[in-house]
């Protein structure tokens, strides 16, 4: 059966879509799965249990340690970390599988996993990739946005604000960077980049 948004004929992409806490790129990767029919979310795994509401398929795809690891062995995941005590990684099948069926994937992914991505050696992965760095125009906007966010303690926010700035150095090693603006204006940016990307002729089939 045809997945709605599918476009036979054409290969999908991968977006690999990066940024710091609070650079708005959990706002973009929504609002492209919520408008545009032809684009899907890559769900991860993870070891953790799951929280209030979470549904195993739809959040994560929630595996026990020993799976996790065997799955990791056998080279199953495109990509995968630790995390405190959790394990969480990207499943290369699901993924091919929907880039094979013309469908555009999101991945909300760190710098580290976007680097495991680009070194990946499977021609299906590295034709599709298409790595996108969402960036706070600088430091005190990064930092309005992050205490914005909650109410911890003033040594976790500095922690977190050092691991964003860190991340934010790598912004040269995409193909794209978005310097996030409002909500709409970051949208706006993030579509005209998938635009293109459906028009790149390797993705065309002969049609």
């Amino acid at each position: 059966m045809k997945a709605a948004g599918s476009q036979p004929g054409r290969s999908g992409a991968l977006i690999v879509l990066s940024g710091p806490a609070g650079s708005g790129k959990s706002t973009i990767l929504r609002r492209a799965v919520e408008r545009d029919p032809g684009v899907r979310f890559s769900t991860s795994c993870t070891t953790r249990p799951p929280r209030e509401g979470e549904i195993d398929g739809r959040d994560y795809h929630f595996l026990s340690g020993e799976e996790f690891a065997r799955r990791a062995e056998a080279g199953d995941f495109l990509e995968h970390a630790g995390v405190h005590k959790w394990r969480y990684g990207t499943l290369r099948a699901p993924v091919v599988d929907l880039l094979g069926r013309g469908l555009d994937v999101v991945m909300d992914i760190d710098v580290q996993g976007a680097e495991q991505i680009r070194s990946c050696g499977d021609p299906a992965i590295a034709a599709a990739r298409v790595d996108v760095f969402v960036k706070p125009v600088d430091p005190a906007e990064l930092e309005r946005r992050l205490r914005e966010r909650g109410s911890e303690s003033e040594e976790t926010f500095q922690l977190r604000m050092r691991n964003a700035l860190a991340e934010m150095g790598h912004w040269r090693e995409y193909g794209y960077r978005i310097l996030s603006g409002t909500k709409e204006e970051d949208y706006a940016a993030f579509a005209s980049i998938l635009a293109a990307e459906r028009m790149r002729v390797s993705r065309l089939g002969d049609s």
